[in-house]
């Protein structure tokens, strides 16, 4: 029976028995109930060791004592190997030794196997948890003997000792200076569940004072909502503070954005201009963290950044006519054009905008329809006009993507406004701008007249011709759709009467 008994302790199963009611104690009455699951809080005191001599048969009592004590020996020998762990449980240590001998042996494990056996004191646990005040009311102890508490299965044993090390603490805002902020949320959580007031009140002023990443923001934000506790509402709402939207914000959105435009539009630094440009476009096309369950894209209204186009438009006008008007040699026109530049770059902006939100298409009929501006670029040497020539080559790169979806009357127009200035301007964008893409700039050209009626074709790539035999380089290479347009004007010669009837029998067999 002996080898039994000791078979049945080195399976550790004797102590786990009784947590889980399967084996009731010979020292326990009779009439009490049997004690919580393992993964609930257990709660029991120690019975007075045997005053005369274990039989060679052991009692329950020894198997369960041997048992801990084999754990404790265990865990002794094989210490882990985070020193930063040890430190901590070190320093809890020292804190806890201070106030004398433990009355209450507190055994915290978690699911990974790792345990951690120590001595509190029952007078700091029922003064700062409600949870363990509760627990521990009304059981009582022999002398010299401490009441046994084991909590089981815990997220992070760690942390829940590092808490019950908290209830040591004179000054718990103090020893919480240095943590960031995913440990505090780890301490907030077990403080919640222990009912540690102190320490919640504690947590909550520590991440209302310290900064977050973004990543921690997320976490903050999805603990915090989870906690369900009436007494800490405000406590929540002050800490979340700084990213709650007040409702006057949120109404005031659309007056916000457009003072925000406004002011990246008349920015003077040209440095501070190009960056924030950058960023606000990125805010607007809304390529954050989309995957965030709190993520809203802002819709600025199509109204909004059609009045900021008609306005920079309205600017260009005003000052290439100034231009145009100046004679040789009188005037600073070198500094004039210097404004045409920043607002032609102020129109290409609010066009990429435009496009990335799939509503460019107003804007190329808009464009289409800038005769006058049209004629006093003509009147202006290229050198001072050139960058107003980017923002038709921009919305012919997006029509060729398909991003820009028009008629072929609106893209016609377009051309028959704007190309030539294109063809005149295209070496000197090509030679001064960075961020100018040739190939790109060609292909979206080509790809745009390739779409248009064979005549219209015939018309615009006869002019290119003309005017690539003689400029070269400096006009846009669009070879590969002077070759297409040849192909089907002069190869395969289209028969449109017969393909016409066969889309009329089409037509008519899908009314059948």
């Amino acid at each position: 029976m002996a080898e039994a008994a000791e078979n049945l302790l080195k399976s550790g199963e004797v102590s786990a028995m009784i947590r889980q009611g399967f084996i009731s104690s010979p020292r326990l009455s009779p009439t009490s109930s049997p004690p919580p699951p393992a993964t609930a809080t257990a709660v029991h005191p120690s019975p007075p060791r045997p005053s005369v001599p274990s039989p060679k048969s052991p009692t329950l009592f020894e198997m369960i004592t041997h048992e801990d004590l084999a754990r404790r020996v265990s865990s002794r020998t094989h210490p882990s190997g985070d020193q930063k762990r040890l430190r901590l449980l070190e320093r809890i240590a020292a804190m806890i030794a201070k106030e004398g001998p433990g009355d209450v042996e507190l055994s915290v494990s978690s699911g990974d196997g790792f345990r951690v056996p120590i001595a509190v004191h029952r007078r700091v646990l029922a003064a700062g948890s409600r949870f363990f005040a509760e627990k521990l009311a009304g059981i009582g102890g022999w002398p010299g003997r401490p009441v046994m508490v084991e909590i089981c299965d815990c997220d992070d044993a760690e942390v829940y000792v590092e808490v019950v090390g908290l209830m040591y603490s004179t000054d718990l805002r103090r020893s919480l200076a240095g943590e960031d902020v995913e440990r505090v949320l780890g301490l907030l959580k077990v403080s919640v569940d222990i009912k540690f007031d102190d320490a919640i009140s504690a947590c909550l002023d520590h991440l209302e004072a310290i900064p977050w990443s973004e990543d921690e923001e997320e976490k903050v934000m999805s603990t915090l909502s989870k906690l369900r506790i009436q007494q800490l509402h405000e406590s929540i709402e002050r800490v979340l503070q700084r990213v709650s939207v007040e409702p006057s914000t949120s109404a005031n959105a659309d007056s916000i954005v457009v003072n925000v435009l406004h002011g990246v539009l008349q920015a003077k630094d040209k440095k501070a201009r190009r960056d924030m440009k950058a960023l606000i476009a990125r805010l607007l096309r809304g390529d954050l963290n989309q995957s965030d369950i709190h993520y809203k894209n802002l819709e600025v209204p199509r109204e909004t950044l059609y009045q900021l186009c008609h306005k920079r438009m309205d600017c260009l006008m005003l000052l290439l006519s100034e231009a145009a008007n100046i004679v040789e040699g009188q005037g600073d026109r070198a500094a004039l054009m210097g404004e045409v530049a920043r607002e032609a770059d102020n129109v290409q902006w609010l066009v990429d905008i435009l496009i990335d939100k799939r509503i460019a298409d107003e804007f190329v009929s808009l464009w289409a329809n800038q005769s006058g501006l049209a004629t006093c670029h003509s009147k202006i040497p290229c050198i001072y006009r050139f960058e107003i020539s980017m923002i038709t080559a921009q919305l012919c790169v997006a029509i060729g993507k398909g991003q820009i979806l028009v008629s072929k009357d609106a893209k016609v127009s377009l051309l028959r406004t704007w190309l030539e200035a294109l063809f005149e301007d295209f070496g000197w964008m090509k030679r001064t701008s960075r961020t100018f893409n040739k190939k790109m700039v060609e292909d979206g050209l080509s790809a745009t007249i390739l779409t248009l009626p064979m005549a219209e074709q015939q018309t615009i790539l006869l002019r290119w011709f003309d005017c690539f035999l003689n400029k070269g380089d400096d006009c846009p290479n669009i070879q590969r759709a002077f070759e297409i347009w040849w192909r089907r004007a002069f190869i395969k010669q289209y028969a449109g009467e017969h393909d016409h009837s066969h889309l009329q029998m089409v037509d008519s067999d899908n009314h059948i």
